[in-house]
């Protein structure tokens, strides 16, 4: 029989839902939620009731029965470090999102809506894959400073759902592959999956690997360390050069690869310059990563809003397919991913993980 979800998937500035059935998208909405609206809160966790009650009043509006569901995902949030795979939200859980012990932000949300909503109908609610998932060998974190340890915060669930989906392809287990996956959007990262763990990655944040459109991440360290000394910034301006505005943003005042590949076909050079070291930096992340593999790669797959640009993706695979052949997924389907995680824990494929 078929299992109904509703999968929930807070940002900054809308909510995206989705009704699957199985893993057919029955419809999908993005509600978006104005500055202004947003402003009326102080916190994050102050907007639950706001969001629940457009989501609700959507799903009214489209004449949902929602006695039909047999779960709800949420999106999951700034939780601790926690291996992959699906959670359900337990009361430990709900509590570490609600008061965000890495952070407040949109996301934490996702499960705490989940497992009220799934609660008030007496279904199990989960987060699948959150940010935070660290599955990083030992060796993997040493940084050279021990008071700085790597760690990983970057886009495990588009990830892991683009390994397990090119390992179905061809007829394996996502724990039965060894492949280096690129995600390539606002914020880029690479990571090594090896049977199925995510063992070491470029991550998108923490200011490591390649640049991205709106993040620097691999800045020369003694240089950042007199910039931030001289007195020019502040500790929130600095903050900004590395994630909002670094990268395609601070070169070329843009944080579109598609505007920057029309500057690059009209003529412009600067711009040429940019993406090319963007493609650059991408492909000596993957063949760093290769190395961890030992060079027993078995695919290279890029995904992320910026895989639909061919030029990219193709400039890529000219550099790197010597290590391993490529494939390309683009775009990032989130809501899929979610419920595809959820149907795994009710399908007896795999348990649900215990935060």
């Amino acid at each position: 029989m078929a299992i109904t979800s509703l999968i929930i998937n807070p940002g900054s500035t809308s909510t995206k839902i989705g009704i699957y059935e199985d893993e057919n998208l029955l419809f999908d909405e993005t509600l978006r939620h104005s500055t202004e609206e947003i402003a009326q809160y102080a916190s994050i966790i102050d907007q639950k009731d706001f969001r629940k009650n457009i989501i609700l009043n959507f799903l009214k509006e489209k004449n949902f029965d929602m006695k039909k569901l047999g779960m709800v995902v949420g999106r999951g949030g700034l939780l601790r470090p926690i291996p992959g795979g699906t959670y359900t939200v337990t009361d430990k859980l709900l509590e570490d999102l609600k008061v965000g012990v890495q952070g407040q932000h949109a996301s934490n949300l996702g499960g705490i809506l989940a497992r009220e909503i799934g609660d008030e109908l007496g279904i199990p609610s989960f987060i699948v894959d959150p940010v935070v998932v660290d599955e990083l060998e030992p060796v993997a974190r040493i940084s050279g400073v021990p008071e700085i340890e790597r760690k990983s915060i970057d886009h495990p669930l588009n990830q892991k759902a683009m390994a397990r989906r090119y390992a179905k392809s061809i007829g394996k287990k996502y724990e039965d592959i060894d492949v280096i996956v690129v995600h390539m959007g606002g914020g880029t990262s690479t990571g090594v999956h090896k049977h199925g763990k995510m063992v070491d990655v470029f991550a998108a944040l923490n200011g490591d690997g390649a640049f991205s459109p709106e993040r620097a991440n691999g800045v020369p360290a003694l240089s950042l360390v007199e910039m931030c000394f001289s007195g020019k910034y502040t500790e929130a301006e600095m903050k900004k050069k590395i994630v909002g505005n670094g990268g395609f943003n601070a070169y070329l005042g843009t944080n579109d690869m598609r505007e920057v590949t029309a500057r690059v076909e009209a003529g412009d050079e600067k711009a040429k310059l940019v993406r090319d070291a963007f493609i650059y930096q991408i492909c000596k992340n993957i063949g760093a990563c290769a190395t961890v593999l030992q060079g027993k790669v078995d695919q290279i797959i890029l995904t992320g809003g910026i895989a639909y640009g061919k030029t990219v993706t193709d400039d890529i695979a000219k550099s790197v397919d010597w290590i391993a052949p490529v494939t390309v997924y683009a775009g990032e389907d989130e809501l899929l991913a979610l419920a595809q995680g959820g149907l795994r824990v009710l399908n007896g494929e795999e348990k649900a993980k215990e935060y």
